[in-house]
């Protein structure tokens, strides 16, 4: 039996918790056509469905991606129009790794019409999903806020120079979101010590684009958290929510849901 799209709890609260990123499940025959190393699924957003789980009971809407990035990237535009002005690997269904090597055996990328039909099987109902849990949220609370939650590793020297701080906030510049609403996340996250940027070197991506129409009371925030913060990056398969570094950021996550929850414009 294949693997559900996607992995839904229902909230009653004005927030929505997307994660497009975090699933492992592969295509019939594509773990074969990968290479050895993107088959570790080295670029997936580890067990982020069980580092929010608590949110659901806070009355939040969790929206978890079951299948690979390398199946489809759901963060993408429908077309794969590249993200921004030098975007290294533009597509729907990536070719390269994040460290720049490539995600295919030479000869096995898919071709046109296999992109077409992983659109369509991956990415269209995906984002009808989410896009009818906005609009149920909007009718019931008056307002949305959607916040796209992504980890990354803290080094990527084929994407980034230097080292990633904790917290990793894009607002497309303040566009997507309340900046009452982003100042508040800011104060939160920043209240750590951990380092916190904002719009910098991730400015946000088609989750945040789409839905951050703030005049319309829709409030989008994606969130990157290095990886370091939660499990052990060296091997990032193996963890479970008792990890020691998830425990620590327990407590920091759930005063930036209790914050999101409770905000309204």
């Amino acid at each position: 039996m294949s693997a559900p799209l996607a992995l839904t709890i229902a909230g009653r609260g004005p927030l929505i918790i997307n994660i497009p990123h975090a699933g492992t499940a592969l295509s019939p025959g594509l773990a074969e056509r990968l290479s050895p190393g993107a088959r570790q699924l080295p670029d997936t957003d580890w067990h982020l469905p069980f580092l929010y789980h608590f949110a659901a009971y806070c009355g939040a809407t969790l929206i978890a991606a079951t299948h690979s990035r390398y199946v489809v990237d759901l963060n993408r535009d429908r077309e794969g129009r590249p993200l921004y002005d030098g975007d290294p690997d533009p597509g729907l269904c990536p070719l390269l790794q994040f460290d720049g090597a490539p995600v295919y055996r030479p000869g096995c990328e898919p071709t046109v019409a296999e992109i077409d039909s992983r659109r369509a099987r991956w990415w269209d109902p995906y984002h009808d999903e989410l896009a009818q849990r906005v609009a149920d949220t909007r009718a019931r609370c008056g307002h949305v806020v959607l916040l796209d939650a992504h980890s990354v590793r803290r080094e990527l020297p084929g994407r980034f120079p230097g080292r990633l701080p904790d917290f990793s906030l894009a607002t497309r510049d303040g566009q997507a979101c309340a900046p009452a609403l982003q100042a508040e996340v800011e104060t939160v996250l920043a209240a750590t010590g951990g380092g916190i940027a904002s719009n910098q070197r991730f400015k946000g991506g088609y989750t945040t684009v789409r839905y951050g129409q703030p005049d319309q009371g829709l409030h989008a925030l994606q969130l990157e958290l290095a990886q370091d913060c939660y499990l052990d990056d060296s091997d990032p398969a193996c963890w479970t929510p008792g990890h020691p570094q998830a425990q620590a950021i327990g407590p920091v996550l759930r005063r930036l849901i209790d914050t999101l929850i409770a905000w309204k414009p």
